[in-house]
């Protein structure tokens, strides 16, 4: 039997490969996965409920009920987004909506420019549909783009761009330069640009721009990848949405069609009450830990590009004498506390910390990853 050689290509989760090694080690403490300690608030909760109870387990319209997207429109309106329901295609977590707009994009051979440290979905994404993921390390940068960066990745083959901001794994914001950079080339090349908005709601400093928001000028070849997951502690919902316009829009949606015909029908009922329940109190929860984490990577001596969103830390770790998957793996073995390597993101000589973890664990997460740092200078 003949199986796709291109999977062989591609690695498994380096996230969930350090998730599971930290459930090997009784009592470790786990800073892996992005995932809200929180659970879903109750009105979303009983909102499903009430739904499955009037035995609507039918299918529903393929890109979504005409409610929900309304109500996902108007939340991307609220941001300043021009976005009409039509516009959206309600999928199955973000996840898919990434994968359906590559599906609608890309032909075997085209590139996609995927700046790193970056979610290694997208790249194997790309690589799956036999398109070629470009890499753009930002790290001397500081996790910010800049025009003559770009202009050296770009060639006739090049199809797209990929923006994450806040940034997973390092909780950056692109700032004003990066996106007008990004603009100019998408424009004079003729280049789509995926935006991966999963934490946009989760911003805590000042200065946020969406894509999409700065550059309106260039919404028919922009794509607004959204998700209930994380403002709303719903990682096990699996629904998001791509938003975009016309026949980029129309491919999408024909794309998500043919790969999963469409989102259950009894959630979705509890994705419009989602967008009506306040962000904030979760949000301010992550902005306190972020604090702490900031302040702990500090008395720690590990340097630390301030994250400004999500509920990602992405300290430097080089400084220690391990390569990141060594100094990740020992952490579990010899502190019981479970870090994600920067290797997983394409990016050497940092680790990523997920305080998405309930303050208790947090606190002793970092407790712990303290006096492991101490060991290793002692050993240095």
């Amino acid at each position: 039997m003949h199986l796709n050689a291109r999977l062989d290509t591609l690695a498994p989760s380096g996230i969930r490969r350090y998730a599971a090694m930290a459930r090997e080690v009784p009592g470790c403490v786990s800073l892996t996965l992005g995932e809200p300690g929180e659970d879903t608030p109750a009105p979303i909760r009983e909102a499903a409920r009430e739904e499955l109870a009037a035995g609507n387990t039918h299918y529903p319209p393929n890109a979504g009920s005409p409610a929900l997207r309304a109500a996902i429109a108007e939340h991307e309106r609220a941001w300043g987004l021009d976005v009409a329901p039509d516009d959206v295609v309600l999928t199955i977590g973000a996840t898919e909506a990434l994968a359906s707009t590559f599906a609608a994009l890309l032909n075997p051979g085209d590139e996609v420019i995927v700046p790193t440290p970056a979610f290694s979905l997208y790249a194997s994404q790309v690589a799956l549909l036999q398109g070629v993921p470009v890499t753009l390390p930002t790290e001397k940068t500081n996790f910010q783009l800049r025009a003559d960066m770009l202009a050296a990745v770009v060639t006739p083959q090049t199809r797209a761009i990929v923006l994450n901001s806040p940034n997973n794994p390092t909780g950056c914001v692109l700032d004003a330069v990066s996106l007008d950079a990004v603009a100019d080339i998408a424009a004079r090349h003729d280049l789509a640009v995926v935006c991966d908005d999963v934490y946009a709601d989760l911003v805590f400093d000042a200065g946020f721009e969406r894509f999409a928001c700065r550059h309106p000028e260039l919404a028919d070849r922009t794509v607004a990848v959204g998700s209930f997951s994380k403002p709303w502690a719903m990682t096990g919902w699996r629904m998001g949405w791509a938003a975009a316009h016309g026949e980029l829009a129309a491919a999408i949606a024909k794309a998500h069609q043919f790969l999963v015909s469409c989102s259950p029908a009894f959630v979705q009922r509890a994705g419009e009450v989602a967008l009506a329940v306040d962000a904030a109190p979760l949000r301010d929860a992550w902005h306190a830990r972020r604090d702490r984490v900031v302040a702990a990577c500090a008395e720690m001596g590990l340097p630390l590009v301030r994250p400004a969103g999500a509920f990602y830390a992405f300290p430097q770790v080089a400084g220690l004498g391990l390569p990141s998957d060594v100094f990740c793996e020992r952490a579990i073995r010899e502190a019981g506390v479970a870090l994600v390597p920067g290797t997983c993101f394409g990016t050497e000589g940092y680790a990523r910390i997920s305080y998405a973890a309930a303050d208790d664990v947090l606190d002793e997460g970092l407790a712990r990853l303290a006096r492991f740092v101490r060991s290793l200078r002692g050993e240095a």
